[in-house]
Parts: structure tokens; C-alpha cells; sequence
């Protein structure tokens, strides 16, 4: 599972690729605030939650089919999210009567599209990803460090299982090293401080 962050008019949306199902998922809390002009994720979660509750009594198939991932939370923490497949937000869109629906169901087709591009051509990933870090208002220099970064670690992580380590609680540890190193802080606490 690969997640990632999609923007949606100017708006975040937690994603997650799945590579066994070959699939997208969407936090479906996400889709409900973008297409209800919820200017909260509270206000986002509990129209969710109405709306689930008559959507399970009237026997709407996609709501049993939405599963719980976890997914960073505002605070920064992972958190159990309910996320859907985009043919089942698909059918949870046309429950929520909004202007928005329509360019929303463009945005994910042409989001499923970019996703298999990226899989015939691996290059347009690392494109994505930047045009994505200077859409959320990271710097060029940060981003260049950044990727620069994710180079270093897979280097590194070859290395580490070329060596017998295993992933877990070995890399976990080593990673932590090299983040007290040049943060002066574990990797969990600077997630929690960036």
C-alpha cells in the first residue's frame, strides 16, 4: 500500500494505492467535506456519519464495501479512516446532492489515469510527486533535498537487505539513527514536530 495526497481544488485528499488490487482508495470523510463545502473534518465526519447511518438502512451496497485504513489525521497521527474504491465513491457521490460532483467524478477518473501512466512510466512519478510538494508550498530547494532523500534510503535499504537485515524493527532502529543524526529527533517525533 502506497499512501499519498491528492489535491482537489486547492483541497487535500488522503489516498491510498493499493498494489495487489491494483486499485485507489479515498477517504471517503475527504470526498464528503470537499463535495459539502465542509469547512472542517468535524463537520465533514459527522455528515459522513448521517449520511452512512441512511445509507446502511436504505441497503446501499458501497457503504458495507467502505474498509478502514489508517491514514495521517490533522494532528499527524495515524488513524483509521474509512476509505473506499473509486467505483464505490463513484455511487457514494450521486447520494450527496453538490455542484461539485461532477468535476470531483473527472478528478478521480483523471487521477486513475495519471496512476497508470506512472506504472508504464516510472519517471512521471517522481514529476507527480514534485508538482505535488510545490502545490502543498515546499521550496525547490526542499524539494530537491526531499527527493534527493528518498534516493539515499532505498541506496541504503538495498543495502541493509543485502546484509541479511530485515524490515521491521531493524530498519526501524537504523532509521531512527540516521533521523537523531540530522534532526536531533527519532522519526516518529519529527513527523509529530513537522
Amino acid at each position: 500500500m502506497e499512501e499519498s495526497i491528492k489535491i482537489f481544488e486547492e483541497r487535500k485528499v488522503r489516498t491510498m494505492w493499493n498494489d495487489i488490487d491494483e486499485e485507489w482508495y479515498f477517504s471517503v470523510v475527504d470526498v464528503v467535506g470537499i463535495l459539502t463545502d465542509q469547512p472542517t473534518q468535524d463537520g465533514a465526519r459527522n455528515y459522513w456519519k448521517v449520511l452512512k447511518k441512511r445509507l446502511i438502512e436504505e441497503g446501499n451496497e458501497p457503504v458495507t464495501k467502505c474498509n478502514q485504513l489508517k491514514l495521517p489525521a490533522q494532528d499527524g497521527k495515524m488513524r483509521l479512516t474509512d476509505v473506499a474504491s473509486i467505483e464505490h465513491i463513484f455511487r457514494i457521490i450521486q447520494s450527496i446532492p453538490s455542484p461539485k460532483a461532477e468535476p470531483f467524478k473527472q478528478w478521480m477518473s483523471q487521477v486513475a489515469k495519471e496512476r497508470l501512466d506512472q506504472m508504464q512510466n516510472p519517471e512521471l512519478s517522481i514529476e507527480q510527486a514534485m508538482l505535488d510538494y510545490k502545490r502543498l508550498g515546499y521550496s525547490d530547494n526542499w524539494i530537491n533535498q526531499r527527493l534527493k532523500s528518498i534516493e539515499i534510503r532505498k541506496e541504503l535499504t538495498d543495502e541493509w537487505k543485502s546484509k541479511g537485515l530485515q524490515e521491521g524493527t531493524q530498519f526501524a532502529t537504523l532509521t531512527d539513527i540516521i533521523y537523531k543524526t540530522w534532526a536531533d529527533k527519532t522519526a516518529k517525533e519529527y513527523k509529530k514536530f513537522r
